[in-house]
Parts: C-alpha cells; structure tokens; sequence
C-alpha cells in the first residue's frame, strides 16, 4: 500500500478557524506562531487545519480578504518550522456534518454545488503553489450513506475543476457515516496518483465518547474503563449511542480492547487501498477529556500500534480545548507518553 510521506504524525488545529465564534479575536488568538512551533517540538510532521467558508467569503460568496490571511499565516508558519499541512473544508454553504450549524440544502442544489467548486478554485489560485507542503480535503464529514453515489460524483467534479488550477497537489476524500473507515470501500476510483482515501477512527465510539453531551441519547454521567469487556463496551453502546458505530462484530464478549481490534475494523479498508494503489490516511481519531488520562494514552498506544504497522497517516484531535485537547493542563502528566504514540 502507499505510504504518504511527510503526514505520518499530526494533529488538528479544530476550533480555530472552524467550530468556532466566527469572530477576528478567535481568529487572531486562538493559535498563534509559538503553537505551531511546540507541534514541530513535539515530532509532530504536519497539521489538519479545519477551517469554515465563512471565513473566506460572505453570505453572497464574496471573498473575505481577512480570512484568507490567516490561512496564510498558518501556512507560512507551517513553512518557517518544516511542517506540512492540509487545509479541510469543514463546512460548506449548505453543509456541516453537525446539523446544529443549520446548513441544509447542499446535495440537493446545484447551486450550491457550483459554490463549492468555486470556493476550491479561488483556494487553489491561491495555494496551490504550496503544493510541497500543502494538501487539500474537500469536505469534513459527509453524514448519510445515502449520499454515498452523489457524493462521489461532486468530489470528481471539484478535483477536475481543482486540477485545472493545481494539477498535482494532493486532495483528501472521505466517505459517508462521518469518514467511517466501513465507507473506504464505497469511495470512487482514486481520480489520479494524487488522491488520498481519508478516514476517521473515533472507536470504540462509548469509550472515546463517553459522556458527550453532544450525542442525544447519552448519559452526560456515563463513564467506562479501557478494561471493560467487548461485551460490556457493546452493552453500554446500546443504551448510550444513537448513531452509526464500527462495534465488536467477530469479537468475543469476554475479551477487551487490544490493538487487535483495530486491524480488524481497519482490515477491509487496507485492502480497498492496496488494491487500488492510494495512500490510506486517518484524518481524526482521539479520546474525549472525560476519560482518565492514563486510559487514553492505552487507546492512544493501541490505535497507533496498526498506524505504523500499516503505514497509516494520521492527525490527532485535537491541540487544545474541544473536548479532547492534547495540549490541556489535565494531560499534562502523561503527555510526554502520549506524544509517542501519536
């Protein structure tokens, strides 16, 4: 299978220019210069930079000059300290993977599409020169698998349009159920040589998300233990989840969480990438900040272990804050273990 060189290890930048206020002080404040310099510090090889159209064009799909600076900021900064970067669309007019944002109305408009596309164009004009350094995902998070067939044919229409412009910088796709790695499978063909099949791994979903006032039918109170079995994880998950999850099928209610568990559910999605001869790339993964620190750097050790067996890049979520901040005062006892396994 490909290996992507240069985004082997790295973290995302969540919350500040997405998943955020929307306002010049976040925008200015939230990361800075010295941020992007403890990453390097960290042996840390490139950022997933999560960012919003808001930030680069109004309601009317205007550019926002001001936005684009700060994309330029990072990027130059990434440059100053030797690390890559991917900038992700993390919403756009008529879509968001949290329904909360109140976008609707994307798969279904043609217009809205077209905006898409132009929105990549105006991003490649403008950064596809960094294409070294730089790579570009095209949408965070598609939701419904019923998406699935449509999606695939707007991220070829976006690459070709992108293509025009940038014909060889590397673009990230991802499928439906929130990048499901069980979505790998149903991807389109890779476009080209420079396409990347991008997943996220936030499994088991009761354990890393335990408590998450977020998902509507979850016991804020709930907590459970990186020992618990198979059977008590998919015990809880039924009560607790609401959504679509990987879960323990093939795995013996008596046993518990290993490494094993994620060759397993990542195992058809390897195959779908030898296969077809692209790099295979795990955009998210972390462990909410309700769980004791010492269990999620097991989960941490774990999920890494088939990382680099496998060749797998990956950015961790996330630096600060967001629920499942690396960064945070509360894992500062355990961070220098933990940034061996990111």
């Amino acid at each position: 299978m490909k290996t992507w060189n240069g985004y082997q290890k790295g973290i995302n930048l969540g919350g500040w220019l997405s998943q955020c206020d929307d306002t010049e002080e976040t925008y200015s404040n939230f990361v800075k210069e010295e941020d992007i310099r403890t990453i390097k510090e960290w042996g840390m090889d490139h950022v997933r930079v999560p960012f919003d159209y808001e930030l680069i064009e109004d309601k009317e799909g205007t550019p926002v000059e001001s936005g684009y600076g700060h994309i330029q900021d990072v990027i130059d900064w990434c440059g100053k300290y030797g690390l890559n970067m991917i900038l992700d669309l993390h919403k756009t007019m008529g879509y968001s993977f949290d329904p909360a944002f109140g976008e609707e109305g994307f798969f279904d408009s043609e217009r809205l599409q077209e905006r898409f596309y132009l929105l990549w164009e105006r991003v490649a004009e403008r950064y596809g020169k960094y294409e070294e350094r730089l790579a570009f995902e095209l949408l965070n998070e598609v939701t419904d698998k019923a998406y699935g067939e449509l999606w695939n044919q707007i991220a070829e229409n976006c690459i070709k349009r992108i293509r025009k412009i940038a014909p060889t910088i590397k673009i990230l796709v991802g499928g439906y159920w929130n990048n499901s790695v069980d979505s790998v499978k149903d991807l389109a063909m890779p476009y080209d040589e420079n396409i990347i099949y991008n997943f996220h791994c936030y499994e088991p979903l009761i354990f890393t998300h335990q408590g998450a006032p977020w998902i509507p039918s979850m016991d804020t109170s709930f907590r459970i233990s990186i020992d618990a079995s198979y059977g008590e994880m998919d015990q809880a998950g039924d009560k607790m989840l609401s959504q679509m999850t990987t879960g323990f099928k093939g795995f013996s209610p008596d046993d518990k969480l290993t490494s094993a568990y994620f060759e397993k559910i990542f195992a058809e999605a390897l195959a779908v990438a030898e296969k077809r001869n692209v790099a295979l790339y795990c955009g998210e993964y972390g462990v909410i900040d309700r769980v004791a620190p010492k269990d999620a750097v097991k989960w941490y050790s774990m999920i890494n272990e088939i990382f680099v067996k496998y060749g797998i890049g990956r950015a961790a979520w996330n630096y600060k804050v967001m629920d499942f901040g690396i960064s945070d005062a509360r894992m500062d006892e355990v961070r220098d273990e933990l940034l061996k396994y990111l």
